[in-house]
């Protein structure tokens, strides 16, 4: 994306979340555990359903209170997305994802399942276990067995039989081990057609490579993976 590109869709993210306030969180009931819903001012236009990385523990209390996590890429923007008209769940780790796609499918759809990290592994899981998210995002993922050590989207799947409509959101310089640049085209091969991808560039680079201040947190990128995931959830 050239410099005027993210310019644009920097400044497009930031008018969408002044025209529409986010709304208040409330916690939810989802199987084995919690989750955080965080619902929009005005009538929905679609579910986001965010998986975080790391341990998936979100710590979730009442009122759609919570301590864990709260640095994560996908939990530290989640009132972008509610600003940009989308219902927003964030299940804790251990939650029934069946419940909460059919949770958000009678708030608004489609449903978009979103996963960062170690939450498209979470993501993959629960497709294979029959789970229909209308469709999927996944950042910094665990794509395929040239992203890095460890179970991957492509490998828990087996086949794209399953596969929803999906985005791809990857920074070209990830430095996690788990995570790296080199499983994204394999993985958009072995999609036959279901996946797009994304690049990004640039931002912030700083601590663990698979951690949320660097690259693979998308530092300082927000704004851009929002815009990129809003543009996916929004079509």
């Amino acid at each position: 994306m050239s410099g005027r590109g993210r310019a644009a869709s920097a400044a497009l993210a930031l008018m969408v979340i002044a025209a529409n306030p986010a709304g208040a969180d409330e916690t939810v009931t989802l199987g084995g555990a919690s989750g955080v819903l965080i619902k929009p001012a005005g009538k929905a236009r679609g579910s986001i359903i965010l998986l975080a990385g790391g341990d998936g523990v979100l710590n979730i209390g009442a009122n759609g209170s919570f301590t864990g996590l709260r640095g994560n890429q996908l939990v530290r923007t989640r009132q972008s997305y509610v600003s940009a008209g989308f219902a927003v769940l964030l299940p804790d780790r251990g939650a029934d994802l069946g419940t909460a796609v059919q949770t958000m499918a009678a708030i608004a759809r489609p449903v978009t399942m979103v996963g960062t990290s170690r939450g498209t592994q979470r993501a993959a899981e629960a497709i294979a276990a029959g789970v229909r998210p209308d469709k999927l995002v996944l950042t910094s993922g665990f794509l395929t067995p040239e992203s890095g050590p460890g179970p991957n989207v492509s490998q828990i799947l087996g086949s794209a039989g399953s596969l929803p409509r999906t985005l791809v959101v990857h920074h070209r310089r990830d430095g996690c081990r788990f995570t790296q640049p080199a499983g994204v085209e394999p993985f958009r091969a072995w999609a036959a057609g279901r996946a797009s991808v994304t690049w990004l560039d640039g931002g912030a680079d700083g601590g663990d490579p698979c951690q949320a201040a660097g690259h693979h947190g998308f530092a300082g990128l927000d704004g851009q993976v929002v815009s990129a995931v809003v543009g996916f959830a929004g079509r």
